[in-house]
């Protein structure tokens, strides 16, 4: 052990009350049960895509809260519902909503894994199965954190609410609505998700925010049928050159995105978040390597960190049209389509940028169709927040390391609905391995990272009776 993480990890002994290191002697008395339990959890499939399941498993949810003896309800939405479970007994303690999510990704293609992927299997100290890690483990993780205090004291130090969503693997499409219909029952302090990696150090992290994100396709349509590119080349526009130009119009080879109006918006990171991003450990050259890229996206001078925060991008995700196949065809397509995303920083909306977008094309190509389609906000929690510390200080309590604070991911939650809708801080505290290859082939979760994500549950409720919150 070297002297920073020995000295973190006495710091970590300062936090752990009596009551803690009981609930801390029951987690690893039943380390092989947890592990058993997540493992039958996680065998049930919830593919929200698909609707397979999800009734199955928000029942298998609503029982396990209703046991615990927290206030339980399926609550039905537009598509699929709601679990909510409330435990409110401590006047003057705060509050903390734990939210995650029950749906969990297709699992094709199914070739590719070594094990079924709703047949959970251990190898290599991992568990293996589709949801292990996003985000089934993780939030069962945070229940399990629940019930060892209940089991061990027969209370919780703090009061919680329990929030788990049955679409936010498509998009979370009605959660903003539920929370404003819902704003009594999930009245909280904060809001703490388990969901995502930790950092590739194998370090935890506390993150401050998300990006937001707006999707669209451009369609350009130039005749009424593919043409031969003698006849007809040189004469008939091609849809794609179309889309190709259009494109370029809106991203120059400096990597700056040229969308008039685009960046106005934006609220500049502030020097907390700079310092934060430069402090984040970074090996680059390992980066690039093990993806095997030899240079990063223009422009050169930016830090790799400030570009997965503070920074939108525009992305062109797919770009189809005209043949594909094998050999030759000397065919002149009028179809084209691009699909594209657009990341947002605080404080972008997708409705603003979709009108941006929508007004570049009708400038630069206004026979090119722009089909807006979902879109995300940005969340951002300040980083002097007073919840910051406590969740810091469960994370030395648990691990005995310090975490890695992100002022932003560079990825989306549905974090706004929680700072923007019921305007609290939200915080996403990762309990998976960096290689948990979620949403894809063998997804897993490290045993170790398992165990360790129900004791950090269970320190932050502990470390959370420490602060006193104003009657609401």
């Amino acid at each position: 052990m070297n002297d920073a993480v020995e000295r973190a990890a006495k710091r970590g002994e300062e936090f752990i009350d009596a009551n803690l290191a009981r609930v801390f002697a029951h987690i690893a008395a039943n380390e092989d049960s947890f592990v058993r339990r997540v493992m039958d959890y996680v065998r049930h499939p919830s593919i929200s895509a698909q609707n397979i399941g999800i009734a199955e498993v928000g029942a298998i949810l609503l029982k396990m809260l209703t046991e615990l003896g927290l206030e339980a309800q399926s609550i039905p939405t537009r598509r699929h519902p709601m679990i909510l479970g409330r435990w409110d007994k401590k006047p003057g303690a705060p509050t903390v909503l734990l939210y995650g999510h029950y749906d969990v990704q297709p699992p094709e293609p199914l070739e590719a894994w070594l094990s079924p992927p709703f047949e959970p299997t251990i190898r290599d100290g991992r568990i293996f199965a589709r949801g292990i890690g996003d985000n089934k483990g993780q939030h069962f993780a945070q229940l399990l954190a629940i019930e060892s205090h209940l089991k061990v004291t027969g209370t919780l130090p703090c009061n919680v609410v329990v929030l788990l969503e049955g679409e936010e693997e498509i998009g979370s499409p009605h959660i903003a609505e539920f929370v404003r219909e819902h704003k009594d029952k999930l009245k909280a302090d904060f809001v703490v998700t388990a969901d995502g990696p930790l950092h590739e150090s194998g370090l935890p992290t506390v993150t401050f925010g998300v990006r937001g994100v707006a999707s669209f396709e451009l369609r350009a349509k130039s005749a009424k049928r593919d043409m031969h590119s003698g006849n007809f080349g040189g004469v008939a526009p091609n849809a794609i050159w179309t889309l190709v130009h259009l494109l370029a119009s809106m991203k120059n080879a400096r990597g700056e995105i040229t969308i008039n109006g685009l960046h106005d918006a934006i609220i500049p990171p502030t020097n907390a978040e700079r310092e934060a991003a430069a402090r984040l450990p970074l090996d680059l050259e390992k980066t690039k390597a093990e993806m095997e890229f030899r240079w990063l996206d223009e422009p050169q001078d930016r830090p790799f960190y400030d570009r997965l925060m503070f920074h939108p991008t525009l992305t062109i995700n797919g770009l189809h049209g005209g043949y594909g196949g094998a050999g030759s065809k000397t065919v002149l397509p009028v179809e084209a389509i691009a699909k594209c995303d657009i990341r947002l920083v605080e404080a972008m909306t997708p409705d603003d940028v979709f009108e941006k977008v929508a007004a570049h094309v009708k400038k630069h190509a206004p026979d090119v169709e722009f089909v807006a389609q979902g879109g995300m906000l940005p969340s951002k929690t300040p980083m002097d927040s007073s919840f910051a510390q406590p969740i810091r200080e469960a994370i030395l309590a648990a691990q005995g390391v310090e975490p890695l604070l992100y002022p932003s991911a560079g990825g989306s939650l549905p974090d706004y609905v929680f700072t923007k809708i019921l305007g609290v801080p939200a915080f996403v505290v990762p309990y998976a391995n960096a290689d948990e290859a979620n949403h894809g082939p063998n997804e897993n979760l490290k045993l170790e990272c398992f165990v360790n994500g129900v004791r950090t549950g269970a320190a932050l409720l502990s470390r959370l009776a420490t602060l006193k919150i104003a009657p609401r």
